[in-house]
């Protein structure tokens, strides 16, 4: 069942145009999705370089900035590199270097812990395509 419908909601999927973001959103915990994703970039041979716990820290620190706003059940983001992806890409325009390492990011909302949004920053220019076809393809892995 899970297939079917993160199939069906992957493909329905659109960039947010104004943000530069590409996210699907998947009928499964924050729990679950982030232990897919971190499996997904794992089993293609790529090293997570940096795990920020960022709805951890805006929890925990939501008091202290005067706050009483819960944002997140559950938000995380994966920073990692691909060697080969990156030089494809550096090759093409050095300044691309603006854009490593990737990430992508998990996470769910207080009034929906049962749905998780998964995604990736859309990487402008056509070299850039390359890294954000990676990172489809890691999403479409970690949602099927």
């Amino acid at each position: 069942m899970r297939s079917f419908l993160t199939t069906t909601m992957f493909l329905l999927a659109t960039p947010l145009a104004a943000q530069n973001i590409m996210s699907v959103t998947v009928p499964e915990t924050v729990d679950d999705m982030e232990f897919a994703v971190e499996s997904a970039i794992i089993d293609m041979g790529l090293t997570i370089d940096f795990v920020s716990y960022t709805g951890d820290m805006l929890s925990r620190t939501m008091a202290d900035v005067g706050s009483d706003v819960e944002l997140y059940s559950g938000a995380t983001l994966y920073n990692f590199c691909s060697a080969k992806v990156s030089r494809q890409v550096l090759e093409a325009d050095p300044t691309n270097i603006a854009f490593c390492p990737y990430t992508i990011f998990v996470y769910s909302l207080p009034d929906s812990p049962e749905e998780t949004v998964i995604g990736h920053q859309i990487y402008p220019g056509d070299s850039m395509a390359p890294a954000n076809a990676l990172l489809d393809e890691i999403i479409a892995n970690a949602t099927q």
